[in-house]
């Protein structure tokens, strides 16, 4: 069974950084992609950045350019999402998801393909 805990959440001031953490298990082939996404309260969900087991990566958003970087380390099963320059319009629960099709995390984000999800984990950005 493929579960998916995040954590690093918090609350932090503009411009400062947080990084969160997602830890998979029962991802055990050769083949996955895990993506990290968000909800801000009364806006759709965004997808921001995605991995693939073989540290490939796409960059789903705009606003995660320059300022968000994700990662990940194999061996340890985790996932992570450097957030840098943080605005308060960052603001949102924050959630990875995974999938076994690598493909999926090549093209246009959507959370439907994806079969797995965490619970989120709360960022609050304070001006």
């Amino acid at each position: 069974e493929v579960q998916l805990v995040e954590s690093g959440g918090g609350s932090v001031q503009a411009g400062g950084s947080l990084t969160l953490f997602c830890a998979a298990s029962g991802l055990n082939g050769d083949e996955y992609a895990i993506a990290w996404f968000r909800r801000a309260p009364g806006k759709e969900r965004e997808g921001l950045l995605c991995i693939t087991r073989s540290g490939g990566t796409t960059n789903y958003a705009d606003a995660a350019k320059g300022r968000f970087t994700i990662s990940s380390d194999n061996a340890k099963n985790m996932v992570y999402l450097q957030m840098n320059n943080l605005k308060p319009d960052d603001t949102a629960v924050y959630g990875c998801t995974a999938t076994l099709l690598t493909t999926i995390c090549h093209d246009t984000f959507s959370f439907l393909e994806y079969g797995y999800q965490g619970q989120g984990s709360q960022v609050t950005v304070s001006s």
